[in-house]
């Protein structure tokens, strides 16, 4: 039985789902597809197709207008709350220190302050950023702010992990560091992912499984490509090899005329 089909093997699953905004034409129509769990899945698709209104949808922070989201076969109600959720901006507080805003999400769930301190001081080491604990958002780089606020997500468990761009800000060669970093934390995590980009390099480059959106409005699932090069990967190289030139193209031979609609 595919994974699709058997609800207990997934983490998020899209069922028939479509969202429309007053006064607008609807922004996705008919969508369905699953994540299994431990897998990450990468969706891609041109400006303005609904890629990050699919990810609201799966933190709960919309509502489908019909159809539903399920997390972990059980119909979604309200926030997601075994998420955590990366937006394009951080959400780092810039009165707080990098400790206090890795710990931030502690604090929330009622953990005492030695222990927070603790944790946090834990994941700022894994995140690279020991020595900045007391630092405040505004005296780090693009790319230590963004190993700051994958620290905050990842530190509170979650065991759904949705990003929406979260490393489009950023230069090349930092870009390519902080998913190198990002595909060792998921490996020994064992979480489950779902992806936003409008990168299809990066989407090949870090995923199971490529999700493809058309055009908009009423932007539907176009196809779905699996991403069979081995893991683990290094990032700074894998895209000269053959296995990803060949995925790369049978994607934008199904991508490249939605671009172009995108843009008629």
């Amino acid at each position: 039985m595919s994974p699709d089909l058997d609800a207990a093997h997934n983490a998020v699953e899209l069922r028939s789902m479509s969202v429309s905004f007053p006064g607008t034409t609807t922004a996705l129509e008919n969508v369905s597809f699953a994540v299994p769990r431990g897998r990450f899945v990468s969706v891609v698709g041109p400006t303005g197709c609904g890629k990050s209104t699919v990810l609201n949808c799966v933190a709960g922070l919309r509502a489908p207008t019909s159809g539903e989201v399920l997390v972990d076969g059980a119909p979604l109600r309200g926030l997601n709350q075994a998420a955590g959720y990366l937006f394009q901006q951080d959400a780092l507080l810039p009165w707080k220190t990098v400790l206090d805003n890795v710990g931030f999400g502690l604090r929330l769930r009622g953990l005492d302050k030695r222990e927070r301190a603790d944790r946090a001081r834990e994941w700022i080491a894994r995140v690279g950023l020991s020595g900045f604990e007391q630092a405040y958002p505004h005296q780090l780089s693009g790319g230590m702010r963004k190993r700051a606020a994958v620290a905050q997500m990842w530190i509170t468990g979650p065991d759904i992990l949705l990003m929406d761009e979260p490393f489009g800000a950023l230069d090349v060669q930092t870009r390519q560091i902080m998913e190198n970093e990002l595909l060792g934390l998921w490996s020994e995590s064992g979480n489950t992912v779902l992806f936003v980009t409008h990168d299809l390099d990066e989407a090949v480059s870090l995923s199971d499984e490529v999700l493809v959106l058309s055009a908009g409005p009423g932007s539907r699932v176009l196809g779905r490509y699996p991403v069979d090069l081995p893991r683990p990967r290094d990032l700074l190289d894998i895209r000269t090899s053959p296995g990803f030139t060949e995925v790369y193209q049978a994607i934008w031979a199904g991508l490249r005329d939605e671009v172009l609609k995108s843009h008629g």
